[in-house]
């Protein structure tokens, strides 16, 4: 889907490694290895890294003592007993040379991982949760963020350059909001160290997080792989090439008409010709700009009253789809690379001025619709007043982009399908998980889907499948494992439909038939117009109670919303059972039950009545006297779905049909 295409920002060269080391190096360390980092309690620890052959490697910490003798290949490991929680602690390496690493926890390390909502930062949203970000004061969370790599070729030894960063007010706008909500949440109940390994990739689907290994018994994904070993093929299939030109590197754009002429087009006194007029906000693929991907240029003039002038004001452009530049009076006010970042740009005192003001943004999208995100803030602001700037403007296109073919498309004269490692089977797997499975940690957080919404049947062997080979690999055994199911997402639907998005969260439902998983509903927290919607802290409260109860053995907790668990047929009726009610069912808000629908042999399904008897929900409509399948929230974006248990939190979206 395009909109998931606009999650990967940068292509990443292969045949990068961060972990080379010859025969005659001194005691070296793998980068999660280092100052401040938070090790596993309870748990018995792997150390280890690179050294000269035969060296002898000793370490101490906190009391305890290993050692060990470097191999042939220049890699030793150092295995240490389970410590309860404390710190902070220094470790001691010895060998050749000696290594002094200070500052260290032990408390419960996650590693958090999956696609953009999970790469999400509190950057994004702290205007949203503003308290959140100022008291973000806990020396005892760290997070350890891994920059992107892939590599079909080989599994590296080591993640890339990272370190161990305390939450702070400062530091926290670098986190994961969804990871941070978590971890905020299980510190302040559990007063122990928490540890974020923050592995994740925008627009990234299942395929590439998974190991050669963890593809056992899927024929097509095994011959992929395999064909990965043929380095000639590998080399024709992930060279760059450009449409219409088999191999090379994309055409160079022409000069962006904005800024290359004899005056910029957000200079004061540029003069505009053949403008067009722009509703804002919105997308330019809507409003007569069809599948451009490049720089379009916008401009409106405001009248701004004196008693906003002199003092310092914002101008606030919520959230662009992609890139953005932008300018008061032909003074460049701020900028951002990133959709996700919530545009709330400073403007100098002396800046605005009585009467007409000019405002340009120029904007740039690589990938699907570029524009101004929908049903969002778009304002000038100073000393208390406001200026909305919904409406009418003006754009011009100023650069067009060439497209790279898409993944999968042969070039023109090879026949070999193009190839892209962050993409691909294993190529995430091989640099940012491969070298971690020797760090202990807790468990596993997931949240992505997204990129694979329109192959639900297959994501439900896939999301299993990572589960048990990441179990295997880390060889801690089922250690939990908990994801977000998918939330609701583009345009509502108000008649019974088939969804992409709906069969991917059923098949997140019922991956949690493998033991100690958790699932977190999010069918409430997204945006009809947002991929990334940026209600991360009940995303992160949720995953929270999850691992309450499945990690900290919290048995007498609500930690989920209602869960469909069987059916039963009684005349016209379907009678749905359901677990994990907590203190009742309840339909959230006024009304009746929303969003059942039911269907009798043909599968034609209908909205359907629905009342609650205990701890059951009675479904049915008298159009159809023989049902078979009852589905709820069954949509993209199921708005208005309302039922939940008495302690808030919202059921699953299900059906009761398996095939």
């Amino acid at each position: 889907m395009k909109s998931f295409a606009k999650c990967i920002l940068t292509f990443i060269p292969l045949f990068v490694s961060f972990a080379v080391f010859n025969a005659h190096a001194e005691v070296k360390l793998p980068q999660l290895v280092s100052d401040h980092m938070v090790l596993q309690r309870d748990t018995k620890l792997k150390i280890w890294g690179w050294a000269a052959p035969g060296e002898k490697v000793s370490i101490a910490f906190n009391g305890k003592k290993g050692s060990a003798i470097t191999g042939a290949g220049g890699r030793w490991l150092v295995n240490l007993p389970a410590m309860p929680a404390g710190g902070p602690f220094t470790m001691i390496i010895k060998g050749s040379n000696e290594i002094k690493l200070n500052d260290i926890l032990l408390g419960d390390v996650w590693f958090c991982s999956g696609q953009s909502n999970m790469v999400l930062r509190m950057e994004a949203v702290k205007e949203k949760y503003p308290e959140d970000v100022a008291k973000a004061d806990y020396p005892q969370i760290r997070n350890f963020y891994v920059k992107n790599v892939a590599d079909l070729y080989k599994v590296h030894d080591d993640l890339p350059p990272g370190k161990w960063v305390a939450a702070t007010p400062a530091t926290v706008l670098d986190f994961s909001a969804a990871s941070y909500f978590f971890a905020k949440q299980i510190y302040l109940k559990y007063h122990v160290p928490i540890g974020l390994i923050a592995s994740a990739w925008d627009g990234s689907q299942i395929e590439p997080w998974i190991s050669a290994d963890g593809f056992k018994g899927m024929p097509k994904f095994e011959e992929l792989v395999k064909s990965f070993q043929d380095t000639a093929y590998l080399n024709k299939a992930t060279r760059p090439r450009a449409v219409g030109n088999g191999f090379g590197q994309r055409p160079a754009p022409e000069p962006d008409l904005g800024t290359s002429g004899p005056k910029p087009w957000y200079a004061v006194d540029y003069v505009p010709e053949h403008w067009h007029h722009f509703w804002l906000p919105g997308y330019w693929n809507d409003q007569g700009v069809k599948d451009l991907n490049g720089i379009v240029w916008f401009r409106k003039e405001v009248d701004v009253p004196a008693s906003m002038t002199g003092k310092p004001a914002h101008l606030y452009l919520s959230r662009i789809a992609d890139a953005d530049v932008s300018y008061i009076n032909g003074v460049q006010v701020g900028g951002s690379g990133s959709i996700y970042n919530n545009r709330r740009y400073e403007v100098p005192a002396n800046l605005l001025k009585p009467g007409k003001n000019l405002i340009v943004v120029k904007v740039t999208s690589n990938f699907g619709k570029g524009g101004f995100l929908p049903d969002k803030d778009y304002s000038l602001n100073a000393d208390g007043q406001s200026i909305d700037l919904r409406g009418d403007w003006e754009y011009k296109v100023g650069q067009v982009i060439t497209r790279l073919i898409p993944a999968g498309v042969p070039a023109a004269n090879t026949g070999v399908p193009f190839i892209q490692a962050q993409s691909s089977p294993t190529g995430i797997y091989n640099t940012l998980v491969a070298p971690a499975v020797n760090y202990a940690v807790k468990g596993f957080l997931w949240y992505q889907g997204e990129s694979n919404a329109g192959r639900a049947k297959e994501y439900a062997q896939l999301l299993p499948a990572l589960i048990t080979d990441w179990r295997n690999k880390w060889q801690l055994g089922n250690l939990p494992f908990i994801y977000v199911q998918l939330p609701n997402y583009i345009e509502a639907n108000y008649s019974p439909s088939e969804s992409g998005w709906a069969e991917l969260r059923e098949s997140d439902r019922k991956t949690l038939t493998l033991p100690n998983t958790g699932m977190a509903v999010a069918i409430d927290v997204g945006n009809w117009n947002e991929l990334h919607p940026l209600d991360k802290k009940d995303v992160g409260d949720r995953l929270a109670l999850w691992a309450e109860h499945l990690a900290y053995g919290e048995k007498d907790i609500v930690y989920t919303g209602p869960l469909y668990q069987s059916y039963k047929i009684e005349g016209n009726k379907m009678i749905i059972t359901f677990t994990n009610i907590g203190s009742g069912l309840m339909i959230k808000g006024p009304g009746d039950l929303y969003y059942f629908a039911i269907a009798g042999a043909d599968k034609k399904y209908v909205w359907a009545k629905a009342k609650i008897d205990g701890d059951k929900i009675i479904v049915w409509n008298d159009v159809v006297p023989n049902p078979v399948s009852v589905r709820y929230a069954w949509a993209d974006n199921p708005d208005g779905a309302n039922l939940y248990n008495k302690e808030g939190l919202p059921a699953s979206p299900f059906q009761t049909d398996d095939k």
